[in-house]
């Protein structure tokens, strides 16, 4: 006799279904009879939060009847599960409006997209959650090359790779951006930690770390504003960080080169979510001039209220 054992798998579903299939999976061979047994197959549906939703294909003998009552209790687990989806829920909504709304009524644009980006724009911001460049500036899709950090701060070119520079480097040499626009903002938490910290970094903290790149700011805000309040302190130093980071731009010879050559042009901004109010100002480029004097030399600085 040959026995031929029940399959079982296993597959990823986007939806939930539960419903019984019936197939002949298991048949036993008696010389010239052949023998088969009905195997019922349940499609059982189970969930993890964390993971999503699952959907299991199981090779069981009983017959459906019997099945019921374990199918209800799932599907009532499943309900219960599923409202802890609520959030991608709302994501997966948000998803559909912007297709039917921007990328279906925009479908040339889109397709051109498809082919290739020449954003004007490199923008260098802070991956604070209240502050979002595209919302805030009305940044459209292919507009703006964007790289998001904490404290919105960049490395001088010794410092090394990171994903700032990286970002930099792209945007400039081989999208051929215009512009370089680095805004800072109000209650930034990097420079609020980058104004606690003692004078001894602590190497474990990656935050610590990585706000050092602010310490030129940070000793420039302790001369400036040391007879202020910390959190106006933090506040002076959110806008002296943005020019030390436009500084800090110019020791990449591949930047500063274009900016020379006035193919590019650097630019600070400053949103404050409080009152909501912006401040632009734009790097007045004078060579050697650069970094002599206390002041960074700006020129165009509007006040947007």
């Amino acid at each position: 006799m040959a026995t031929l054992s029940p399959t079982s798998f296993t597959k990823n579903f986007n939806s939930s279904v539960d419903f019984p299939i019936t197939s002949f999976q298991t048949f036993a061979i008696f010389g010239p009879k052949l023998k088969t047994e009905q195997t019922h197959f349940r499609l059982s549906t189970s969930f993890n939060v964390r993971t999503g939703s699952c959907l299991e294909l199981k090779a069981m003998k009983e017959p459906p009847g019997l099945t019921q009552k374990l199918d209800k209790n799932r599907l009532d687990g499943l309900t219960e599960s599923e409202n802890g989806c609520d959030l991608f829920q709302d994501l997966k909504h948000r998803f559909l409006r912007f297709k039917k709304h921007k990328f279906e009524e925009n479908l040339g644009h889109f397709q051109n997209l498809a082919e290739g980006q020449a954003p004007k724009f490199m923008i260098i911001a802070c991956a604070d959650s209240r502050v979002c460049p595209s919302v805030i500036l009305g940044f459209q899709p292919g507009e703006a090359f964007m790289v998001r950090n904490v404290a919105n701060l960049v490395p001088p070119f010794e410092s090394g790779p990171s994903e700032t520079n990286a970002a930099l480097e792209f945007a400039v040499n081989s999208l051929k951006v215009e512009n370089i626009l680095v805004i800072g903002h109000s209650r930034c938490g990097g420079i609020r930690a980058l104004m606690s910290m003692q004078d001894e970094v602590d190497s474990s903290s990656f935050i610590r770390s990585w706000v050092i790149v602010g310490k030129n700011a940070r000793l420039n805000t302790k001369s400036a504003a040391s007879h202020l309040g910390f959190d106006q302190q933090c506040r002076h130093c959110e806008k002296e960080s943005v020019d030390h980071s436009l500084l800090n731009l110019l020791t990449y010879p591949w930047i500063e080169q274009k900016v020379a050559k006035g193919e590019l042009s650097v630019h600070g901004g400053y949103y404050d979510f409080v009152d909501c109010t912006f401040e632009k100002w734009t790097l007045d480029y004078k060579g050697s001039n650069l970094g002599k004097n206390s002041r960074l030399p700006v020129k165009n600085r509007f006040y947007w209220c």
